[in-house]
C-alpha cells in the first residue's frame, strides 16, 4: 500500500451529524487495518471524550493511536501507554483565565475526567460536555483554583466576537503558545508547538514511517496543519474554506461516507 497511515478528525470527518460512525465507514477501515495499516483518531477532544470511538474502532484489540487535546496527547491504544504529552505551564494559568476575563469569554479547561469552568450554564460548555460526555464542574473563583498544569484552555464564545479576540490573545500570549479555532465557537490555548502535524511528526518518528505514508482526513481549522503536512491532505465537503484551499483532495461530506470514499479511492482502487 502507498499510504499505509491514516488520520482521523472525529467531529464532522469520522463520524456523521449524528456523531455515529456508519456501517461502510467502519467496513472501510476494519478492511484497512486487516492489510497492516495504522489508524490515528485526531482530535481536539480530550482522551476521555475519544476513547468510545477508538473502541468501536477496535484500536484497543488491533492496535492504533489517539492524538487528543489536539496533539497535548498521544496514546497507543494497545498497551494505554502515553507516547507523547505536554502541558502548559502553571505560571501561564493567571495570564490565560485572565484574558478571558478582560475580552469577556467563557474558559474552561480539564481535571481528570471533568470539566471546569467559571459558567456551567454556557451553551457552549454544553455542547463540549455532550460530546465528550462528561460532567462538568462550576468553579467560581475559577483563577485560584486552577493551580496545576493544563493540557489547554479553551475560550469559547459566539464566533463572530471570538475571531476578533483570537488575534488579541495571539498578540498578547506571544510566540510561547499556540492560539487557534478548532470550532467557530471554541478558541484553543495550547503549549508551543502543539498542533496535530507537530504531534503526528513525533508519532510518525516513533513508527519508523515518513508523511508520504500519511492519508489526514478533516473538517475544521485546527486540521489545518495536518492536512498542509500530510502526504495526502483531504478535506470533507462540508469543512471550512481554508481547509478546502489547503487539501489535495476534497471528498465527500461526513454525512456520505467521506472517509469510506478516501479508503477505496486512494488505497484499495
Amino acid at each position: 500500500m502507498k499510504y499505509r497511515i491514516i488520520v482521523l478528525d472525529l467531529d464532522g470527518t469520522l463520524t456523521n451529524r449524528d456523531k455515529i460512525i456508519t456501517p461502510k465507514t467502519k467496513e472501510a477501515l476494519f478492511r484497512f487495518k486487516d492489510q497492516g495499516g495504522v489508524v490515528v483518531l485526531a482530535s481536539g477532544r480530550p482522551t476521555y471524550g475519544v476513547m468510545p470511538l477508538a473502541k468501536e474502532l477496535l484500536l484497543h484489540e488491533t492496535g492504533g493511536y489517539i492524538l487528543s487535546f489536539n496533539g497535548g496527547r498521544i496514546i497507543d491504544c494497545k498497551t494505554g501507554e502515553t507516547v507523547f504529552a505536554r502541558e502548559l505551564p502553571v505560571e501561564s494559568n493567571r495570564k490565560i483565565i485572565g484574558l478571558a476575563k478582560e475580552h469577556g469569554v467563557n474558559i474552561l479547561t480539564y481535571e481528570d475526567e471533568v470539566i471546569i469552568t467559571p459558567d456551567s450554564s454556557d451553551e457552549y460548555v454544553k455542547i463540549e460536555a455532550a460530546v465528550n460526555k462528561l460532567e462538568v464542574k462550576e468553579i467560581k473563583d475559577f483563577e485560584a483554583y486552577v493551580d496545576f498544569p493544563a493540557v489547554k484552555f479553551l475560550m469559547l464564545d459566539d464566533g463572530d466576537y471570538l475571531a476578533l479576540v483570537e488575534g488579541k490573545v495571539k498578540a498578547a500570549l506571544g510566540r510561547d503558545f499556540s492560539v487557534y479555532r478548532s470550532e467557530p465557537y471554541f478558541l484553543e490555548v495550547l503549549p508551543k508547538g502543539i498542533d496535530k502535524a507537530a504531534s503526528l511528526n513525533r508519532l510518525l518518528d516513533r513508527l519508523g514511517m515518513t508523511k508520504e505514508d500519511m492519508i489526514a482526513c478533516g473538517d475544521g481549522y485546527n486540521d489545518l496543519s495536518m492536512i498542509k503536512f500530510a502526504g495526502l491532505g483531504v478535506a470533507m465537503e462540508n469543512a471550512v474554506l481554508p481547509v478546502k484551499n489547503a487539501a489535495d483532495y476534497i471528498t465527500l461530506s461526513n454525512n456520505e461516507d467521506g472517509i469510506a470514499h478516501v479508503v477505496e479511492k486512494f488505497i484499495f482502487s
